[in-house]
């Protein structure tokens, strides 16, 4: 049978399907560099990482491994400060992957840290951020979260819901949990989330009148408004602004346009109405990052050029001063820096459509691809190979029929057991969203740079998983 299939399929001489995949590369041993990590390079043909050798890396941590270059996130952060200036604030969102380290790291660089769920802000706290440099999100905090974040003194909450001010109107009011008599606590800075009606996606974004979601308070309705009026009505709470995030993955700037255009409305009618200017407008995350060769996400310094320019015309044009512009990337900083080490198990020839290259991973421990239908690459990455390509699924050995890594991969035709493959742009979105299907331990994280390497999150073990069963 044959291992170089058409990548059309055996009907390829009617109609391409709609999945069609891409054309084979020139060259199989090639890294793009807008993809890899920027310390990605092939010595002697072997994938190395940070300067270390991924066979090493294997041999010392196991596989499946993510491999995350520090040096790769602390520069992501830095082009990032640059961008957006001093009269701007990034915060680096947690939930795209939280670790001690890599908080330490973007805190460190000059990031705050935006979290959503009590867990990621207890990592950010034992990292040493300092807590009014956390932004606390969720549409749905507990009174438990919302009592730690606000006895923490974080610096700003984002509201999304009546409840949640009501809820903490309450603990601004009187606060549980036995503070000494006579101390008080610093008023909660609170950002309200409204939504837009705009939802963004790569190159594309749909404008609607109506917010079917589960996020904010939509401005269509004037939920926002009545949000607004309740946040400055209660004594305990500081109103500090407005928040919107419109997508993931966002590749151009024309839905943020439409939408700083809705949000400065309501800014304006804040200050008819309240006589208060906002003070910060946050605008989110969900810029993008260049998972394959057909993606073309465009340069930090371009994205952040395009928003100040659209918050300044919206503001000069509803004659407000220009609110501080705080923005939320996570993909953007840590999406990049990580690539997936797997090693080879079986390959299942198709004949007339491809190969199946299983490996020891999976959707356990990227999930993106089943989920998002996301699109990777994938490299032969413990030697260089002069074979044609071979057009491969790269699936994991979860009991599953979508179960796939890599839906396509090109590959070279000797691909064997044994052999290491790497899946770049992996630090976002996949050991957060990890799982343990199928009983399978979740992999560890290890950083790299300057030719070194070190456990930043161990690998789970079978004991780990059987701790937890009580029988």
């Amino acid at each position: 049978m044959s291992r170089v299939a058409h990548p059309a399929g055996p009907r390829h001489g009617d109609v391409l399907p709609a999945d069609h995949p891409p054309a084979a590369p020139e060259d199989l041993n090639e890294l793009s560099e807008a993809i890899w990590p920027r310390g990605a390079r092939r010595s002697g043909g072997v994938l190395t990482l940070g300067g270390v050798d991924v066979r090493a890396l294997a041999a010392e941590f196991g596989t499946p491994l993510y491999v995350c270059d520090e040096e790769d996130v602390r520069s992501r952060c830095r082009e990032y400060l640059e961008a957006f200036g001093p009269d701007g604030r990034v915060f680096y969102a947690a939930k795209a992957f939280c670790s001690r380290a890599v908080l330490r790291w973007v805190n460190e660089e000059g990031l705050g840290i935006d979290v959503c769920t009590g867990g990621e802000l207890e990592v950010a706290l034992s990292a040493g951020v300092p807590p009014d440099q956390i932004t606390m999100h969720g549409n749905n905090k507990t009174l438990d979260e919302l009592s730690r974040a606000v006895a923490a003194g974080v610096g700003h909450i984002v509201a999304d819901s009546f409840e949640e001010i009501a809820r903490l109107a309450y603990l601004t009011d009187s606060f549980p949990g036995g503070r000494p008599p006579g101390e008080t606590i610093a008023r909660p800075k609170i950002l309200v989330r409204v939504t837009t009606g705009v939802e963004a996606h790569t190159h594309e974004f749909m404008a609607t009148a109506h917010d079917d979601q589960k996020f904010g308070f939509s401005l269509a309705s004037g939920a926002a408004d009545e949000a607004v009026r309740r946040v400055i009505a209660c004594p305990g709470l500081e109103f500090a602004g407005l928040h919107s995030h419109i997508g993931s993955q966002i590749f151009d700037t024309a839905g943020f346009e439409v939408a700083a255009h809705r949000v400065v409305g309501l800014a304006v009618r804040i200050r008819d109405e309240h006589g208060i200017e906002i003070a910060e407008l946050d605008l989110g995350g969900g810029f993008g990052i260049a998972y394959t060769d057909e993606d073309d996400a465009p340069e930090v310094k371009d994205l952040a050029q395009s928003l100040r320019e659209i918050v300044d015309g919206q503001c000069r044009a509803a004659g407000l001063a220009r609110p501080r512009l705080t923005v939320e990337p996570g993909r953007g900083i840590v999406g990049p820096s990580t690539v997936s080490l797997y090693t080879v198990g079986t390959i299942k020839d198709v004949d007339g459509l491809r190969s199946y290259v299983s490996v020891d991973g999976g959707m356990s421990d990227n999930i993106r691809t089943a989920l998002y239908d996301a699109s990777y690459l994938c490299a032969l990455a413990s030697r260089a190979s002069a074979a044609p390509p071979m057009l491969s699924r790269v699936v994991g050995r979860h009991c599953e029929s979508g179960d796939i890594v890599v839906r396509h991969a090109w590959l070279p035709a000797d691909l064997a057991r044994g052999d290491l493959l790497a899946v770049p742009a992996t630090g976002a979105y996949c050991r957060s969203l990890a799982s343990n299907y199928n009983h399978v331990p979740r992999p560890a994280v290890v950083a790299v740079g300057a030719g070194a390497a070190r456990p930043i999150v161990r690998r789970e073990t079978l004991d780990d998983l059987l701790s937890l069963d009580i029988g």
